[in-house]
């Protein structure tokens, strides 16, 4: 019985067999066609799981004929990049060692820092893949010396050659003959939404649910809805679903719940999304009931990237219990929706004359009257009168509100 996964096995090892990409690796492929002219750049590869980047990267890897060294950054530590730095004293002759970084966002700034060195002088060739945005997790130093490519998701119509390839691989292992329809595997692409890693593990689950003692069998569409793709792996269903229910648990205040799903995400190994997600919440939950929320909480996020599991786990707790504890407000964001309605209506098309450029007169400069204030038109036109904010009942804006009748009340004069 075999330990590797089918997917591992049947990892494609030259362009031509890579399944979608064709902007990369196709006849005409950019990535292709530098690789063949002999030059080997600092990459960057991102897009959704499953799509090809660790493929790419080996191939690539094989074709420059360079030493190839992976690490997958969940996992790995400073000290491991310390000691693949190490041998470039070895090989810098032989062309220098091709670094293969996985999953690169989960490397804190001074990780990513240790390689620039290394790729300044060739040493290190760096080809790093991630399923974010490069440029929010990538340190820009990184960025800058690197060739970025998107990959994207793998179509059904692509991942149908694939899927047939593994099925007859699966029958040569096992002596059977096990059939499937391409409508059955077309079908059976469209589940994994683009990921061709997971495409094979759902189609070998069916191939065993399905094989009946060397006798031919088919595959039905029934067979593959027997398997609930989402059961057993983070999927992006499940993977939304978690941060719904943290965000509904924070939002009612709830820090019970909001301790499990924390834990719950973290468990996933979800850094990115969760610390994305409590960013949105102090803003859009606790908003001005708290206004040092957003900044407290994105402290905490900074810290959580930087240190990396398991330790990120603490800096996150904190910001999703002080969010959790916190009063709450979503009036800004409630005017914001609001304001947005009457742009997309077409309201407020022509803005006030006096507020233009300094060419235009007739706007009065509130600091030169009393309490910093005076009334004058700030909406347009069609829109005088229009209230989009309403004050929170929490302390803050209330203490804000009591402000804006005193200034309203007593300023407006010109100072002397």
């Amino acid at each position: 019985m075999r330990n590797e996964q089918l997917a591992d096995l049947l990892r494609p090892t030259t362009f031509d067999d890579l399944v979608g990409q064709a902007h990369l690796f196709g006849a005409r492929g950019v990535v292709r066609r530098m690789v063949e002219s002999g030059r080997v750049t600092n990459m960057i590869f991102f897009g959704p799981p499953g799509t090809g980047k660790t493929t790419a990267a080996t191939i690539i890897a094989k074709q420059s004929g360079m030493v190839f060294r992976r690490l997958n950054c969940t996992s790995a530590s400073l000290s491991d990049v310390k000691a693949i730095l190490a041998e470039t004293a070895n090989v810098f002759g032989a062309g220098g060692i091709l670094l293969y970084l996985d999953e690169i966002q989960y490397f804190n700034r001074k990780q990513q820092q240790s390689l620039l060195e290394y790729m300044e002088d060739g040493r290190v060739t760096l080809i790093a893949s991630t399923t974010e945005n490069p440029h929010f997790y990538i340190y820009n130093a990184i960025i800058s010396r690197s060739s970025l490519f998107e990959f994207k998701p793998v179509t059904a119509a692509e991942m149908v050659p694939a899927l047939s390839r593994a099925l007859a691989a699966l029958n040569r292992e096992k002596n059977t003959d096990v059939v499937a329809s391409d409508e059955t595997l077309t079908y059976l692409a469209s589940l994994v939404r683009g990921d061709v890693r997971r495409g094979i593990g759902l189609l070998e689950n069916a191939y065993y649910a399905t094989e009946n003692g060397g006798e031919r069998c088919e595959i039905s569409r029934e067979s593959v809805d027997s398997f609930d793709v989402k059961t057993g792996s983070f999927n992006e269903d499940a993977h939304y679903d978690l941060l719904s229910c943290l965000q509904k648990s924070i939002r009612g205040s709830d820090p019970d719940a909001t301790a499990f799903y924390v834990a719950k995400l973290v468990e996933a190994g979800e850094l990115i999304s969760l610390c994305r997600r409590l960013q949105v919440i102090a803003s859009e939950d606790i908003g001005l009931a708290y206004p040092l929320a957003a900044a407290v909480t994105r402290a905490c996020c900074e810290s959580a990237i930087e240190l990396g599991f398991p330790e990120a786990a603490i800096p996150l707790i904190n910001a999703a219990l002080m969010l959790a504890t916190a009063p709450k407000s979503n009036t800004a964001y409630a005017a914001l929706a609001a304001a947005k309605a009457d742009i997309e209506a077409g309201r407020g098309v022509e803005v006030p004359v006096h507020l233009r450029s300094p060419l235009f007169k007739g706007y009065r400069y509130p600091h030169d009257f009393t309490c910093d204030y005076v009334r004058q038109p700030y909406l347009p036109t069609d829109l005088t009168g229009k209230q989009y904010y309403f004050y929170g009942e929490n302390k803050t804006e209330q203490a804000a509100k009591q402000y804006a009748e005193m200034i309203r009340r007593e300023g407006g004069k010109p100072k002397k």
